[in-house]
């Protein structure tokens, strides 16, 4: 079992317009809904490649209860999300069908309560032992400890679970202290947390901070990996015109599944950005156009260099 951690779930609200126009009105062409949040995303992304997943986080009011039924019947995956007083937030993405360019608007999402952050940790706790791996994803709702994924990433290291830790600025900061197994930030939160734009030199400083494994998203031009054992780069063989959104959370959930697969490096990152790359091509976060990714597993560029970081 797969475990993901998504502490600011969210109910994903995507719209599609023929073009968008500041300051006009807008027919939508169609609307969809589905559970959201990155770690979400990564679930439905896993267990659309067979692994069974629990999926944990909060949730609460109206928009927790649609997440919530929707989850109940996504195949692969057990829900054990913590209830809340708070609502669960939404977010919308606007396609603009002419440009393929997408506008995102977040909510913050619900104030947890210090009662309802102790019991997620009791949940978490119960949990964590029986994964395989733990994905920790996405930002912190209000009233969530600026350092609770560093203590996230230390349970799971204590029961000798890897943990994979995705977010951004100070939990970032905090996370990798902790010493996280592999760390995926995108190229501005990894220049945030180091100070470097190179990433190359900005990967190298993450690891030295605490990350076994740092994983660097670089949009389009792919994955950049470094660890003890070397350095990898993995680009797609062409680039894909779409909506980029959850495509890094579909990379986390490559980079989970070749790890529970026992896979190599190279296989692993090649997985990460046939999936990434397939998602530009999926209408919602947390989906993949298979015939694109299995075509192109086999054609991803990973290049290596045995040097130890």
């Amino acid at each position: 079992m797969i475990l993901t951690v998504t502490l600011n779930t969210a109910l994903d609200i995507t719209y599609r317009v023929r073009a968008l126009r500041p300051h006009a009105s807008h027919r939508v062409t169609e609307v969809t809904e589905r559970p959201g949040g990155k770690g979400l995303n990564a679930a439905r992304v896993l267990a659309a490649l067979g692994h069974r997943v629990t999926a944990t986080g909060f949730a609460g009011g109206a928009t927790g209860r649609s997440l919530k039924d929707q989850l109940t019947h996504t195949p692969g995956i057990v829900d054990a999300l913590v209830p809340v007083a708070g609502a669960t937030r939404r977010t919308v993405a606007v396609v603009d069908e002419t440009t393929g360019d997408t506008t995102q608007l977040n909510e913050a999402g619900p104030a947890i309560a210090p009662a309802e952050w102790s019991a997620f940790l009791d949940t978490y706790a119960n949990l964590v032992g029986s994964a395989a791996a733990v994905a920790l994803c996405g930002s912190l709702p209000p009233g969530v400890p600026v350092g609770a994924y560093a203590q996230l990433v230390r349970t799971a290291r204590a029961m000798g679970v890897p943990v994979l830790l995705d977010t951004s600025g100070e939990p970032l900061r905090r996370g990798v202290a902790a010493r996280p197994d592999i760390v995926k930030p995108n190229a501005d939160e990894l220049a945030e947390l180091t100070g470097s734009h190179e990433p190359l030199q900005a990967t190298r400083d993450a690891r030295r901070r605490g990350a076994h494994t740092v994983v660097a998203s670089l949009g389009a031009e792919g994955l950049l990996a470094v660890n003890a054992e070397g350095r990898w780069r993995a680009v797609p063989p062409r680039r894909i015109r779409g909506n980029p959104t959850g495509a890094g959370d579909s990379a986390v959930a490559g980079l989970l599944s070749g790890l529970v697969d026992h896979l190599p490096w190279p296989a692993r990152l090649a997985r990460a950005v046939a999936l990434s790359t397939a998602t530009v091509l999926a209408p919602v976060a947390g989906e993949f156009d298979r015939h694109t990714y299995e075509e192109l597993l086999d054609r991803v560029a990973v290049t290596s260099e045995a040097t130890a970081a």
